[in-house]
């Protein structure tokens, strides 16, 4: 280390130790920018300033280890997880990482779903999704970072529950955990920075604490990286297409068996067997979908992929997991929505079943559940 550079010194922006020597590991902030406040790693300038970030992968167990010891603290966990991605972002098991630590429940982007949603039935949801993963919360907030909504609830919220206690805030990459804590510097604290916020996983690389004016902190973990999901898989130019930045527009479709939905290059869904019903994609509107026949649907694949059928581009698929196929049966009056982590879901509006199969990258988490809208 540099003399300039004072041992242990952390990045404002992702909390990383900052070093000078290597350009190409993390935390390295040039000789000249070190004088400017708050510092911050060449990374997070990059992707505060050009919407670009190098690729840094996090060890899964760091991640693990981090959160093990929030049980031996005496902490508020706030488990912020993303409504469009409800499945894919809630951390399996983290009851046995937070202990006995009270959980609140932060449930972002609420402002993706269509207008004249009910916030009541989508509460019932939430609660009735949360018990059946085995998480015990002692309160659900609905909220959208982004465009403040149901945020002041988050910070009453926060405030009814921590006591005198910490707060660690947990959540898997792209949930909008730091615009969520830059929100909560502003109100609880008098700090001059921000943390990076970006669509890019991964964002935050180490625990960053933030002083309360009552001598607490917030301690922001990284964003756990699953790779499940649909997010964490595809190239980073693909993210802005695949993550929603307004409301999405439903599209529903009309379809017979033996017909074939395109998402893009992303994901195909295969109506096998069924009454003719239709059927309501919520995907990001950037994404193209298309309809053939069954029969056709591996040559329309195979010809056009990459270009047509697009994202990704031909290029960025082969970098990709080979496609894998899921078999699903829906029950008659069964209310449900094929959900695909990282994209999106499917409902089924005909009350007489269907057999249906879903063909995404290898493993992309694809399950039934209970209807959301």
């Amino acid at each position: 280390m540099t003399n300039q550079l004072e041992q242990g010194t952390s990045c404002a922006g992702c909390g990383i130790k900052l070093q000078t020597e290597s350009v190409d590991k993390p935390g390295y902030i040039p000789q000249a920018a070190l004088a400017k406040e708050p510092a911050i790693c060449q990374r997070c300038f990059r992707i505060k300033n050009y919407n670009e970030a190098a690729s840094v992968a996090i060890d899964q167990d760091d991640f693990l280890k981090l959160l093990g010891g929030i049980a031996a603290t005496n902490s508020l966990v706030v488990h912020i997880v993303d409504l469009f991605d409800f499945e894919g972002s809630l951390i399996s098991g983290l009851q046995r990482f937070v202990g006995n630590n009270p959980v609140l429940l932060v449930v972002n982007k609420i402002d993706l779903l269509p207008k004249g949603i009910n916030p009541n039935r989508l509460l019932n949801w939430v609660q009735k999704q949360t018990k059946a993963q085995g998480l015990r919360v002692v309160d659900i907030v609905l909220c959208s970072a982004k465009r403040n909504i149901g945020f002041e609830r988050v910070i009453e919220a926060i405030g009814e529950h921590r006591g005198d206690r910490d707060v660690y805030v947990v959540g898997a990459t792209n949930v909008g955990k730091s615009t969520l804590i830059n929100r909560l510097i502003r109100d609880y604290s008098d700090l001059e920075r921000e943390l990076t916020t970006s669509r890019y996983p991964g964002t935050t690389l180490d625990a960053v604490h933030i002083p309360l004016d009552d001598g607490k902190d917030i301690i922001d973990t990284p964003g756990i990286v699953y790779s499940h999901r649909m997010t964490e898989i595809v190239p980073r130019d693909v993210l802005g297409a695949l993550l929603p930045d307004k409301p999405i527009k439903s599209l529903v479709y009309q379809l017979n068996s033996g017909q074939t939905l395109f998402v893009g290059a992303l994901a195909r869904f295969d109506f096998i067997e069924g009454d003719r019903q239709s059927f309501t994609l919520y995907v990001s509107n950037a994404l193209q979908v298309h309809r053939t026949k069954l029969e056709r649907a591996d040559e329309l694949y195979a010809d056009h992929k990459g270009e047509l059928l697009a994202p990704p581009s031909k290029e960025q698929l082969e970098e990709m997991p080979a496609w894998t196929r899921h078999r699903l049966t829906v029950r008659p009056n069964a209310e449900t929505d094929l959900f695909i982590s990282g994209l999106g879901w499917i409902h089924v509006n005909g009350a007489s079943g269907a057999l249906i199969d879903i063909h995404v990258p290898k493993g992309i988490r694809v399950l039934m559940r209970d209807a959301l809208i």
